[in-house]
């Protein structure tokens, strides 16, 4: 028999999955997931992991509750570890409780991982402490997904109205009005502060505030919708001073990212901690070389070179890998300048013992050049660890000043094989607001998958294109399409740091 893990997938934000939570995801055979679950914690499982959704959206679901308690002792039945994830926590109106009891009368063994409900951090990321000495001494919460229409409440309104400081009800919009009317009908004020959060600690997180009395009409004129939460009682009067979330700059602003995947990390991250909903569309795969005896030959003769010049992560990562595979290290480089074309292809060196010689004032091959000449490169002998396609300028310049240059291919680059289909919705929806690109590869392979009359007409409502430096904006140019946004500091930080200035200037 295999096992089944019961896991709260918290409210939404990938970081707020526990830790243990992704572990066993990591090492289960099969993921049965829910639709509040959010989609980048997928990301953890294993590679051959069975995935299957099992989601439940606006009454509409994908298999219903005992087909999906079947399900779980099948898989289990089978001898497979089983992750259950589910949005929150399992046992906050998540009937994880019925999963576990159909799990002991199969006979199957599970484990329940708690996991941070949105009742506590949707109000906490809009700014609503649901306790405080001031204001609330008590909390309750409550599923508003009770039939106004039933002959009993399963609710004590009274209790509800006169006994609790705070309330917090789980899908309740639907049923605003008869909880609205319920609560004054048994005591409450109306006038009472209490507030909606929708998608809670998402990118897509929204929240308004009014009184009890009132917030019905209001949420239907904001065209409030589930998922949300309805927060009742005096602690929602801080929302407007503890607000730090829908501060974040980027907040609900649709970015696309082309980078390869194995290089988007870093951008992902920036973008997640200013609020960005993220689309990852690697348009370009990092492969390794199916010969590496070339550079197994050039590592056997590294002393005859003078400068060693790196012009991406890349070249700095494939390179070290046949390093160790001739059984050297860093000190193999003893005697050799480096040179690295920008700051984080420094910091790949700077991570394997190396400071680099020389980091140009601009990061391009351009500045490379100027930068080696300016350093008496002429007559020497150079290595450039590189991709096996990438651009000649900064080889055939070396070349022209006299420098004795010899490109060594570490690595080579594929076309990703992506669906456009999964940009041009949100893309023709008004969802995506800009298109990131980091180098002039991820311009040509993005529109060699989408064509650019898409991009021209998405343009009319609002979509910007970021280029991460005048090489990349020249190469989307030859698509017709000019760079609304280049930083002066051709760096992830500086387009950052672009993107951020851009929505200032817009309000």
């Amino acid at each position: 028999m295999g096992k089944v893990y019961l896991i709260g997938a918290g409210p939404g934000d990938p970081g707020l999955l526990t830790l243990k939570a992704r572990v066993i995801l990591a090492r289960a055979e099969v993921v049965v997931y829910d639709y509040l679950a959010n989609q980048a914690f997928l990301n953890f499982c294993r590679k051959d992991a069975e995935l299957i959704y099992v989601g439940k959206k606006g009454g509409d679901h994908t298999l219903s509750q005992d087909k999906i308690n079947r399900l779980l002792v099948d898989r289990a039945g089978q001898g497979k570890d089983v992750a259950r994830l589910k949005g929150g926590d399992p046992y906050i109106f998540g009937r994880g409780a019925e999963e576990a009891q159909e799990l002991l009368q199969a006979g199957i063994s599970f484990e329940v991982v708690p996991g941070v409900t949105s009742a506590v951090a949707a109000p906490a990321y809009a700014g609503i402490p649901l306790t405080h000495r001031s204001y609330a001494s008590s909390v309750s919460f409550i599923t508003g997904h009770e039939d106004p229409d039933k002959p009993e409440s399963a609710h004590n309104w009274h209790s509800l109205a006169t006994g609790t400081s705070t309330l917090v009800f789980f899908m309740g919009v639907k049923n605003l009005p008869h909880i609205s009317q319920s609560l004054i009908r048994a005591g409450m004020d109306p006038e009472i502060p209490a507030a909606l959060v929708r998608w809670g600690t998402t990118c897509q997180h929204r929240s308004m505030v009014s009184n009890i009395r009132d917030i019905p009409e209001k949420a239907r004129e904001a065209g409030f919708k589930p998922p949300s939460l309805l927060v009742v009682g005096r602690v929602v009067e801080l929302r407007d001073e503890l607000n730090w979330f829908e501060k974040l700059p980027l907040l609900g602003r649709g970015v696309v990212v082309t980078r390869a995947r194995e290089q988007a990390s870093e951008l992902l991250e920036r973008l997640q901690e200013l609020g960005a909903c993220c689309y990852e569309f690697p348009t370009i795969e990092i492969q390794p070389l199916a010969d590496y005896s070339q550079v197994q030959q050039a590592i056997a003769r590294l002393s005859s070179y003078h400068w060693l010049v790196f012009t991406s992560v890349n070249g700095v990562r494939f390179f070290w890998l046949e390093l160790d595979r001739a059984c050297l290290d860093t000190r193999a480089l003893g005697g050799i300048n480096v040179a690295a074309i920008g700051p984080a292809t420094a910091q790949a060196l700077e991570k394997r013992g190396i400071r680099p010689d020389f980091i140009p004032d601009k990061y391009v091959a351009e500045s490379v050049v100027q930068g080696l000449l300016h350093l008496g490169v002429r007559d020497k002998k150079v290595l450039i660890p590189r991709a096996r396609v990438a651009r000649e300028v900064l080889p055939e310049e070396l070349k022209k000043a006299g420098a004795k240059v010899e490109i060594l291919p570490v690595y080579q680059t594929a076309l990703a094989q992506q669906s456009p289909d999964e940009i041009l919705k949100p893309l023709h929806q008004g969802e995506i607001h800009y298109i990131t690109f980091t180098s002039s590869s991820t311009v040509e392979n993005f529109f060699s998958l989408v064509d650019p009359k898409e991009i021209l007409a998405c343009r009319k409502q609002g979509l910007k294109l970021i280029c991460i430096g005048p090489v990349t904006a020249g190469t989307l140019q030859g698509f017709g399409l000019n760079a609304d946004i280049t930083p002066e500091d051709y760096t992830i930080p500086g387009l950052m740091q672009a993107m951020v200035n851009d929505l200032k200037r817009d309000g």
